[in-house]
């Protein structure tokens, strides 16, 4: 072979290891390439895993007051609901007040949001009669049948059936003991009266509760009355000075009222 052979076979050795070189470098930059799309693939197809809800703690309940050694006194009112009850359920809720409410049966039907509010927000829900009649002197149809519609009309309300009732104008008889008892209502009077519906005079009502109340007491007010609601902070304010914890009428007893019982204070 010549130096012109030589030369050729130089140059192709050359070129060959240029070129084996190259797929060399290709071969590496393309599985790099292909790591990395397969990583990006591996990435976008893998499903993140949903962090699971953490539940909020349960509220505490608070234990129940001993109201044969606290100073209680249940708050009730009578004749609603109407426009001025939810002026007073706020009152109550801002200062954290549980009381119990007498309800005409035909109002609660035509408010039955009220209903459910009072019971919602903790209140006892109780049953006044459907048209506020005179129990005490009406035959022992008429009581059931006042009593009766009442109850229905709390019920479709919350879902609850209430096992107290408030005769009107206080008036009983052995036919209402008889028919409460059967219904599974004990009736709850009153200890203190301010004659809120008489008087329609905020100052006035404040003063003769406060006077009045004494620890075991059930104390009557008609939440039907702006005059009478426009009293309750007050009546909050002066009470809790005194050391009075606001208790329900189930509250106060502690136990189940026996149907058809009349209560009047602890």
């Amino acid at each position: 072979m010549g130096e012109a052979g030589g030369a050729v076979m130089a140059r192709r050795w050359a070129a060959g290891i240029l070129v084996a070189a190259a797929c060399a470098w290709l071969s590496a930059f393309g599985s790099s390439v292909s790591r990395e799309r397969a990583g990006a693939a591996a990435a976008e197809i893998v499903t993140p895993v949903a962090a699971k809800p953490v539940a909020p703690p349960p509220k505490p309940v608070p234990p129940p007051v001993d109201c044969r050694a606290r100073k209680c006194v249940a708050l009730t009112f009578d004749d609603g609901p109407m426009d001025s009850t939810a002026k007073l359920l706020d009152l109550l809720a801002s200062r954290k007040v549980k009381a119990t409410f007498f309800l005409v049966g035909r109002n609660a039907a035509a408010r039955p949001d009220l209903v459910r509010r009072e019971q919602n927000e903790g209140h006892a829900v109780a049953n006044h009669s459907y048209t506020h009649a005179d129990l005490g002197r009406s035959s022992s149809g008429r009581i059931a049948s006042e009593l009766s519609k009442t109850q229905d009309a709390i019920r479709r309300a919350t879902g609850v059936t209430p096992t107290l009732m408030r005769p009107p104008y206080g008036s009983t008889s052995a036919k209402v003991a008889s028919v409460t008892k059967r219904m599974g209502l004990a009736q709850v009077l009153w200890t203190v009266d301010p004659l809120d519906w008489q008087i329609r005079d905020a100052k006035a009502v404040e003063r003769r509760i406060v006077r009045a109340t004494r620890p075991g007491h059930i104390v009557l007010m008609h939440d039907i009355h702006p005059t009478t609601v426009a009293a309750v902070p007050a009546i909050l304010k002066r009470l809790s000075a005194k050391g009075y914890e606001f208790v329900t009428v189930p509250e106060l007893y502690g136990k189940p009222l026996k149907p058809g019982r009349k209560y009047v204070e602890r």
